[in-house]
């Protein structure tokens, strides 16, 4: 499965980037973001 992944800004939570990826990359971009306090959004991919 895919999902699409996009970073969120803080200000205004528009999406500022996004990428896909397979469900085996879900987890570590989770935890970059989360040592970065970044803000994502995660959904499945068409």
């Amino acid at each position: 499965m895919r999902f699409e992944i996009m970073r969120l800004d803080d200000r205004n939570g528009d999406a500022v980037d996004s990428t896909v990826v397979d469900a085996s990359a879900v987890n570590k971009i989770v935890q970059q973001a989360a040592a970065l306090g970044q803000r994502i959004y995660i959904r499945p991919a068409d």
